[in-house]
């Protein structure tokens, strides 16, 4: 079982799975048709505090340093009330997930609090540059978390790094060590697979061809590309940390709340198309949510389990 505070509910299964709202025949402005089924499968989700270690392997630039800490850190801090909407705006959807669980109280969704408690600078390239899940992932995260057990380690891997599973079949992903520390890996598109992981300010080599390509809020596609990663499979973590909570699809291979929403930014989207953004004047750079120090973010949708859709920022 995860060292993590988790709510435990019964094993009953609980679906919130049905068509998405429509209004008047057109999609509601925070709804977009998806084929996903969100169902509930009785086990735990992340709640209260998670503490984080961020884990740079190799040499990852400080822009990539600072986009990825400064999201996560937006996640609970509030910033200037006229700049809207913000990171905490999007993370409240996550933490809603509380409230869908049986016997919830629905009058106060508690916060889930993400705790930037460690960070850790490998440059000595440790286990080399290719690394694989079954050798590398259990030494990194009993060797970073030994001294502290409730923590979720984040692995971020600098460009001349080659991560097992990702660019191959995801950009980013989480996992188990043992049954029982959970941990995320985040790669860096940058070299392995910017047609892969750096949509949507590259053009991608499969899928829908794009009719438009948005500028990177922190002018940097690598580092704005990982953070949308690293957004939507902390989504998926906090909301099934062992498979067994929310997801759609078999358990090897689940489809989580943000994954059912991938390639959509903004109201409006569709297949080639990420939807309504903002752009910055100054930069050109495109997004959706504030965050702290004035940084702004392009944060991807997250399935919403009232209205049953996909929903955006904008």
């Amino acid at each position: 079982m995860s060292s993590f505070p988790i709510r435990i509910i019964s094993l009953t299964l609980f679906s919130i799975s049905f068509l998405p709202s429509l209004n008047n025949g057109q999609l509601t402005r925070h709804s977009v048709l998806t084929r996903a089924k969100i169902v509930y499968h009785g086990g735990p989700i992340l709640i209260e505090t998670i503490n984080v270690a961020l884990i740079w392997y190799g040499n990852v630039s400080l822009n990539k340093k600072e986009a990825i800490a400064n999201f996560l850190k937006s996640l609970n801090t509030d910033g200037d009330f006229n700049l809207q909407p913000q990171v905490t705006k999007w993370w409240k959807m996550v933490e809603s997930y509380q409230a869908m669980l049986p016997g919830a109280k629905h009058d106060e969704v508690p916060k889930i609090i993400v705790n930037v408690a460690k960070q850790i600078n490998d440059t000595s390239y440790k286990y080399g540059r290719n690394l694989t899940i079954g050798d590398f992932i259990p030494k990194i995260v009993k060797e970073h978390t030994k001294e502290a057990k409730n923590m979720l380690p984040i692995i971020i891997t600098a460009k001349d790094v080659n991560m097992e599973g990702v660019c191959t079949k995801t950009c980013a992903y989480n996992g188990i060590v043992g049954n029982i520390t959970l941990y995320i890996i985040l790669g860096n598109p940058e070299l392995e697979c910017p047609r892969k992981c750096e949509w949507p300010f590259t053009q991608i080599d499969s899928g829908p061809k794009s009719i438009l390509f948005l500028q990177p809020p922190n002018l940097d596609k690598a580092a704005d590309a990982m953070v949308i990663a690293l957004a939507t499979t902390l989504a998926d973590t906090v909301t099934n940390p062992l498979n067994t909570g929310f997801y759609d699809g078999p358990p090897k291979n689940s489809i989580g709340v943000g994954t059912a929403c991938k390639a959509i930014f903004g109201s409006g989207a569709f297949p080639g198309n990420p939807g309504k953004v903002h752009i910055d004047a100054h930069t050109g750079g495109s997004f959706n949510a504030h965050g702290i120090k004035d940084q702004k973010f392009l944060l991807p949708a997250i399935w919403n389990p009232k209205t049953f859709s996909c929903w955006t920022l904008m």
